[in-house]
């Protein structure tokens, strides 16, 4: 292989071009592909695949990769006057990307909410000179180590503009939620909490293939982490969206998880 491996299954990318184990897919809140471990290089995913980039909020802008790639999580990339913030980030990065990126404001920082959307996170800060943030409780998971990646502390960074990442814990001790105060507060959840089909509520498990769900403290945690945040929106992984009384949906959720755990 050319570059670091690739783990299909998960789109985390390694420092070893021979990677034999997966160590993300081998914890228990992912899964390994039952045809077996399969590899495969960022070279190979440019040839694939291409990536979507979709306004979804005056704001906001999703990337996502076609055909699917791994777990098959959106990117969100934030515009902001002062720098644009990437939330999360995917596999696939080719110089089509990177270019109508740059043509939207480049990319000041690269946020992520937890080891499942670590992908190519090398890649992509390096392309746009970008630091990724990632919280300190989960700087174990990461396989591919650079300067690039900067490691925060504590229940909240602050960035710019009174955007800030926040410490939630629970699906990892290390999983954050990134809150942008524009169009009457926005909250990039990743999949913690997850968005439900109904686009009016949101769930909480350990893990989501395995259908593992999270205790009574750990959502307990989350709900204190974002009861002083003020947002109407919330932006999940996988395209589903709360555009009306996100917080509400929250409060809700979490009455409803709890109740149904006792």
């Amino acid at each position: 292989m050319k570059s670091g491996s690739i783990c299909i299954t998960c789109g985390v990318q390694y420092e070893s071009a021979n990677q034999e184990h997966c160590v993300i897919c081998e914890d228990s809140r992912q899964f390994v592909n039952p045809k077996g471990q399969q590899w495969t290089t960022l070279e190979v995913v440019q040839k694939t695949h291409k990536n979507i980039i979709e306004k979804v909020a005056p704001n906001v802008y999703a990337i996502y990769t076609v055909p699917k790639m791994g777990i098959g999580q959106r990117a969100h990339l934030v515009i902001s006057p002062k720098g644009n913030v990437l939330w999360d980030c995917i596999t696939n990065l080719d110089e089509s990307t990177i270019e109508l990126v740059n043509k939207l404001g480049g990319i000041k920082a690269i946020a992520i909410s937890h080891p499942h959307y670590y992908s190519t996170i090398v890649e992509w800060g390096k392309a746009f000179n970008a630091p990724v943030y990632i919280h300190e409780a989960d700087k174990m998971w990461i396989q591919r180590k650079d300067p690039i990646i900067k490691i925060w502390s504590g229940r909240e960074m602050e960035l710019w503009e009174g955007m800030k990442i926040v410490l939630c814990g629970g699906h990892f001790d290390g999983a954050a939620v990134l809150f942008v105060p524009k169009q009457g507060g926005q909250l990039f959840t990743g999949d913690n909490p997850q968005v439900c089909s109904d686009l009016k509520s949101v769930s909480f498990l350990y893990s989501y293939p395995n259908y593992i769900p999270l205790g009574k403290e750990e959502v307990l945690f989350i709900e204190e982490s974002l009861k002083n945040l003020e947002y109407d929106s919330l932006y999940g992984a996988f395209g589903k969206y709360i555009l009306k009384d996100g917080k509400q949906a929250v409060a809700f959720s979490v009455s409803r998880y709890l109740n149904h755990i006792r």
